[in-house]
């Protein structure tokens, strides 16, 4: 992969140094957007696709707005019309069905979905989101998408002969998605493996599937894959082998204890860092930001850092998740000066093995 993030540098960029601003994907839903969905389902209320399609629209501008304003780099809508990361992708491959939500821990349900027939492309599921929310902003949007090793794990495999064949078909039609987001415009695109940490030994499985989604794929479209908390060593440095701009890794939940693994050996590719934890409802301080940030610069250069929250913020009150956006910007840029003025000795860039 050959992409490089200076691409979404804006122009009036007051620093020399560039570290990159964006959110993981998901974002607290404006209380009236919840309550109209309410509504849309509410066979007696006089609320109908119109009024869904209008009220969607109008949160998703409302949120890329509220990236615009917290001065991201690159924004997303928040996946205002998404619900479950699987859920929403699984509705629109043939080959699944639902039959009810499942208990998957204390009172939580999930709608978890069965692959009940071979899977094939059936609809589009991004480019209508991606084209509304680049013509509602003039910044970067990025594209997350569930990947495929996560679309199989997370659903009942009923006709397959094991989950690894379902998950390089599924990736087969992951890559023709991508393909359509390209044509449409998008040129970042971030495949969301959440199930990889908890499963970690198929770390070549998935390596497989980013194989087939990138296949084709123009060097200047920017792909990351982002991998929630787990033991991060049970999969390092396997993952450097795949074909990713990036990792998007969580690590302020765990305070960092897991930054040495990626120093040895060297990490080759750009790292994502997450420098705001996405589970605890209060925004940290411009100061504590700024010294998270430096950690990532103890693992790779400036040039190779990107900055956002640990995962989706969708779960966290509205004002916290602003609040933690704008301190990060904030703190980005002021490490982003100090690295201008000579303050900060950031890490060499690293080489990789041949």
């Amino acid at each position: 992969m050959s992409s490089t993030k200076e691409q979404f540098r804006s122009d009036d960029h007051e620093n020399e140094h560039f570290i990159l601003t964006t959110v993981v994907g998901s974002y607290p839903k404006p209380k009236w957007f919840n309550r109209t969905k309410e509504l849309y389902e509410d066979p007696d209320a006089d609320f109908d696709e119109e009024h869904w399609d209008q009220a969607t629209d109008d949160a998703s501008r409302l949120i890329t707005n509220e990236h615009e304003r917290a001065g991201l780099d690159v924004v997303v809508d928040g996946e205002m019309r998404r619900n479950e990361m699987v859920e929403f992708f699984a509705h629109r491959i043939d080959g699944y069905e639902f039959n009810g939500p499942v208990k998957v821990w204390g009172h939580n349900y999930f709608d978890k979905p069965s692959v009940v027939r071979e899977v094939a492309y059936d609809e589009q599921w991004l480019v209508d989101e991606y084209e509304f929310i680049a013509g509602a902003t003039d910044r970067p949007v990025k594209v997350p998408i569930t990947g495929p090793y996560t679309l199989a794990n997370w659903s009942f495999n009923e006709a397959y002969e094991d989950d690894e064949q379902l998950a390089y078909d599924l990736a087969d039609l992951v890559n023709e998605e991508v393909a359509k987001l390209v044509d449409a415009g998008a040129r970042y695109i971030q495949i969301d493996e959440p199930a990889l940490a908890t499963t970690p030994d198929d770390h070549a499985i998935v390596g497989e599937c980013l194989e087939r989604i990138v296949d084709d794929v123009p060097n200047d479209v920017r792909i990351g894959l982002h991998v929630c908390y787990g033991d991060y060593s049970r999969i390092y440095p396997e993952i450097l082998e795949f074909p990713v701009d990036e990792f998007d890794l969580e690590l302020a939940n765990g305070d960092y204890d897991q930054l040495e693994v990626f120093t040895d050996p060297a990490f080759t590719k750009d790292l994502a860092l997450g420098v705001t934890d996405a589970h605890v409802a209060e925004v940290e301080s411009v100061e504590q930001i700024e010294a998270n940030i430096r950690k990532g610069l103890e693992v790779v250069p400036p040039e190779r850092l990107v900055v956002s929250p640990d995962c989706g913020l969708k779960l966290l009150p509205r004002d916290v998740a602003f609040g933690k956006m704008k301190n990060m910007v904030t703190a980005a840029r002021n490490v982003e000066a100090a690295l201008d003025d000579g303050h900060i000795e950031p890490a060499p860039s690293p080489v990789a093995d041949d």
